[in-house]
């Protein structure tokens, strides 16, 4: 059997999926991301908190928690269509306190060590 990504599979084929994990695996597969290198400096993003949304929910960060989320084909695959803040929100069913709380600058200075949001996701899972 050859395995092949979905735009590989769109290429040849019509290919009608649906996400299939919940929430809470959704979370579960960010954080267990963010473990695999949790000495790795990511970028913060800056004053969520004090943004309208509409600016809020464009904000990102090369090298931010929200795109080592993005950059997984898994969560790419279950719909994550971008590294904004605002995608980031919809997607992993997050609310403004808990997506400021893995993200926002104010916790941590400019960049965060990869465990300690990982900490958070896991925190927002409950």
């Amino acid at each position: 059997m050859k395995h092949q990504t979905l735009d590989q599979l769109h290429a040849v084929a019509e290919v009608n999926t649906q996400p299939v994990m919940s929430r809470t695996q959704r979370l579960i597969r960010w954080a267990e991301l963010l473990e695999r290198e949790p000495s790795r400096l990511l970028t913060a993003l800056a004053g969520t908190e004090y943004r309208a949304p509409a600016e809020r929910d464009v904000m990102r960060a090369d090298s931010s928690p929200i795109a080592v989320a993005f950059t997984d084909p898994i969560l790419h695959d279950e719909g994550l269509k971008d590294d904004s803040y605002g995608e980031a929100k919809r997607f992993f069913e997050l609310t403004d306190h808990q997506l400021h709380e893995i993200v926002c600058y104010c916790h941590v200075g400019e960049v965060m060590q990869s465990s300690r949001a990982a900490l958070s996701v896991r925190a927002a899972i409950s």
